[in-house]
């Protein structure tokens, strides 16, 4: 799997377009580039609840954003606030992944004797991204 900071929509989900119906709502399946990991989508889900109409995930298939607008016109403006949102995910998932990491090597190199705090400080150099 590419980076969690790749995830973006690529498009319509072929088997779900959009389409009129006699309902006053269209129904939206957006595909991202790849398949996000269950934690994640939880993470959106949470994001999603933000966004009017809200958006969604099944932490399942991990593949497919569903929503709906009752004007098609607000489509675009629709998918601007759901990219926002997986950008923001995006952000806040390396930002735990980076955490949960750095407190593993901290706890790792505090149980290393009197060279712990050049431990600690050489992991932490280490988990830096350029």
């Amino acid at each position: 799997m590419t980076s969690i900071s790749a995830i973006k929509i690529v498009g319509i989900d072929d088997d779900r377009p959009p389409a009129v119906r006699k309902e006053d709502y269209i129904d939206l399946f957006f595909r991202l580039s790849q398949k996000a990991p269950s934690d994640w989508c939880d993470d959106f889900n949470q994001l999603g609840h933000h966004v009017e109409p809200p958006v969604k995930i099944n932490k399942n298939s991990g593949m497919i954003i569903e929503t709906w607008i009752r004007d098609m016109k607000l489509i675009p403006e629709h998918l601007e606030k759901i990219k926002q949102k997986i950008s923001l995910c995006n952000e806040q998932y390396l930002e735990k992944i980076k955490q949960k990491k750095l407190a593993a090597l901290v706890k790792g190199a505090s149980l290393q004797g009197e060279d712990g705090r050049q431990n600690q400080l050489n992991l932490i150099v280490a988990t830096l991204e350029f």
